[in-house]
């Protein structure tokens, strides 16, 4: 993620070294400092575990919310010491979640906000305790994971809220309700379309951008599963698809400008159980960055979705019509779980469907690289960035007409979609 139109936070880097989430500041993707339902009784005990990149984001939601007498910040942990002023006085600091869980009595809730390929560990040693956890997206880094992470959640009987900050948006209550009126008529399809631009400095971060391993460890850093993943986990919830059971068959093709490990350009097509077609067409190496969006193609009209806006358009025979939304903060949303059995909007089982597209790409063969023929450097230095030949209409018509860019016909798409054998229910 970049910066962008409609950008509520500023601008954070989640990906560095010490605490890289999987989100990269575009809108934040989070979008989410908005004043939710706070919760009476006691501030709520909080550990965040990863304080730089995307754990700036929960640092000054934190503040808020201690602010407001709802949490209390209780201790913090990352190997790289927090910024001087960001974290409370009160607050104790340790370099690992091992010493801080030592330490540490009482916790309500742990935030794990730190690189893809820690969040496993970490995750299962936050529900050896009797805290809930936030967990940043992507969940894990393998559907094997993901699985054991469920048997733990389930064992603990904690819950497990994934920092899918769109979920939280209000739109998609309207988004329900506009299909069950049948404003838009049948709904034929959904397409998700995200175009940003990153530069050479954005995959030198950290030692695991652009990586799908690392010695052996899974990473899977790529377009679809990290700065684009909000993408594509809107567009499945709006279809309802939030489980593995609600997935039929996932598609990928995959393709890098950079020289990376990870795709940087590719198609997901998915299929849900019940038949709908679902394409997330995505890069981070267009013209420039615009905000991404989910379109719902209806036989009679297309709803657009603005996630990192909580914007919504619709377009009918009658006119169009737009409204902004507001959103519910997962943080809040997760204590008033605890505190009184209120549904997850993000949670870890329904993650489920999302993780059978990372499970996809992580078994895809590695990433076709595109000709550099088709592609042209903008700017110099480590600011240049990759600029992929008449990428914006590939973008648009893989959407439209649920198509990869090898059935497009795109010169340099020299790829071909591969199947990935999702797991019988």
């Amino acid at each position: 993620m970049g910066t962008s139109a409609g950008t509520h936070i500023p601008d954070v880097s989640a990906d560095n070294v010490s605490a890289g989430n999987a989100s990269t500041g575009e809108a934040a993707e989070a979008a989410g400092l908005r004043t939710g339902q706070q919760g009476s009784g006691p501030a709520a005990r909080i550990a965040l575990v990863g304080v730089h990149g995307f754990g700036t984001h929960h640092l000054r939601n934190l503040g808020r919310l201690q602010a407001a007498g709802a949490v209390d910040l209780a201790a913090v942990a990352d190997p790289q010491p927090p910024a001087p002023g960001s974290v409370p006085p009160s607050a104790a600091v340790y370099q690992g979640l091992e010493d801080l869980l030592a330490a540490t009595e009482n916790l309500d809730v742990v935030i794990v906000a730190t690189p893809i390929q820690t969040h496993a560990p970490l995750a299962l040693a936050a529900l050896a305790t009797d805290a809930e956890l936030y967990l940043e997206k992507p969940p894990v880094a393998s559907l094997a994971d993901f699985n054991r992470l469920c048997d733990a959640a389930a064992a603990s009987g904690h819950g497990v809220q994934i920092g899918f900050q769109s979920l939280g948006s209000h739109a998609l209550t309207a988004i329900a309700e506009l299909l069950a009126a049948g404003t838009i008529g049948n709904l034929e399809g959904i397409s998700a379309t995200g175009r940003w631009v990153r530069d050479r400095a954005y995959y030198k971060r950290s030692r695991w951008a652009g990586k799908r391993s690392i010695n052996g460890v899974d990473v899977v850093d790529g377009v679809a599963t990290n700065p684009l993943a909000h993408a594509v986990a809107t567009a499945l919830r709006i279809a309802g698809a939030r489980t593995v059971a609600d997935v039929a068959s996932v598609e990928t093709e995959l393709y890098r400008a950079n020289d990376i490990e990870s795709d940087d350009t590719s198609v997901i097509r998915i299929r849900t159980a019940a038949g709908l077609p679902i394409t997330c067409a995505l890069t981070i190496c267009a013209t420039e960055s615009v905000e991404p969006y989910v379109t719902l193609h209806g036989s009679a009209g297309t709803a657009v979705f603005h996630y990192t806006e909580d914007r919504l358009v619709v377009e009918t025979a009658s006119g169009q019509t737009e409204q902004t939304y507001g959103r519910d903060d997962l943080t809040e949303n997760l204590l008033e779980h605890r505190n009184a059995g209120t549904p997850l909007l993000s949670s870890l089982l329904d993650s489920g469907a999302f993780m059978l597209v990372l499970e996809a790409v992580r078994t895809a063969p590695l990433p076709a690289p595109i000709d550099p023929a088709y592609v042209q450097w903008e700017g110099e230095g480590e600011s240049a960035h990759a600029v992929v030949a008449n990428i914006e209409d590939a973008l648009e018509r893989a959407g439209r007409e649920h198509a990869t860019f090898s059935e497009l016909g795109l010169p340099w798409a020299a790829s071909t979609p591969v199947s990935f054998p999702v797991p019988s229910a």
